[in-house]
């Protein structure tokens, strides 16, 4: 049986960290990469841990080259891509939209909107020639719905959804399937830090997920849960599908 190969953007922590476990304890190997090759060898070495096996790419996802590199790198030492994984992303420091930079705008849509095109546009030619692939991009719950303050970072979100439904109608014919997950509230370094940048303690982040029928916010593994059936043969006719993850927050 052929190893399936599964690339992972942001994969240092967070959500990307536990899709790269998830995905090695379902014999896949795994190409993480990050702009932080320190958290990111550190990530590897977690995987090798739990007995997984992978390789460690550094790159920034909103540099063309970096991310052919991590293709080139990735088809030279393993021949084929089965799943990419477009998670890298980053929250905006909360103010209403007016108050809002450029610089921030740049920045925010560059690495979650600009990474997401950047992965699928170099990874589907690989996927095409394979006849097979199957791309997982992170959205949110911000890109189906408005979230007061972070008026970039849903933007950004939306456009990772259209990306997701266009692409997957363009390339679902080719044998290519392209999802989305839609995350509400995750317990991670990244959301722990936008709270305090909210100039709040975390426990009210924590009191904000309790909004919802759950009552919390949902651990990284939760969300990798369904990352793994999406990239699974059990989900062999979803595409183009928007994959809420929130615990009944909004429904």
């Amino acid at each position: 049986m052929t190893q399936k190969i599964a690339v992972i953007t942001g994969a240092a922590g967070g959500i990307g960290l536990s899709v790269s476990l998830k995905l090695a304890t379902k014999d896949y190997t795994i190409v993480l990469v990050d702009f932080d090759e320190k958290a990111g060898q550190a990530a590897l070495d977690k995987v090798k841990q739990s007995g997984g096996e992978g390789i460690f790419v550094k790159a920034n996802v909103t540099v063309e080259s970096d991310m052919q590199n991590v293709i080139d790198t990735t088809i030279k030492q393993f021949g084929r891509i089965d799943v990419f994984h477009n998670n890298a992303g980053i929250l905006e420091k909360p103010a209403p939209l007016a108050e809002q930079t450029l610089e921030t705008f740049d920045r925010v849509i560059g690495i979650n909107v600009r990474g997401v095109f950047l992965g699928m546009k170099l990874v589907i030619p690989i996927m095409l020639e394979q006849k097979s692939g199957c791309i997982i991009n992170s959205a949110s719950n911000a890109g189906l719905y408005s979230e007061y303050g972070n008026s970039l970072y849903s933007a950004s979100k939306h456009a990772v959804i259209g990306l997701t439904k266009t692409a997957a109608n363009e390339y679902g014919r080719y044998g290519i399937r392209i999802n989305a997950i839609a995350p509400g509230a995750v317990s991670t370094n990244m959301t722990a830090n936008h709270a305090k940048e909210m100039d709040i303690d975390y426990s009210n982040y924590d009191r904000f997920a309790s909004l919802g029928p759950l009552g919390r916010p949902a651990e990284s593994d939760e969300i990798a849960n369904v990352v793994s059936f999406l990239a699974s043969d059990e989900a062999s006719y979803m595409n183009g599908s928007i994959v809420q993850i929130n615990g009944g927050l909004r429904v």
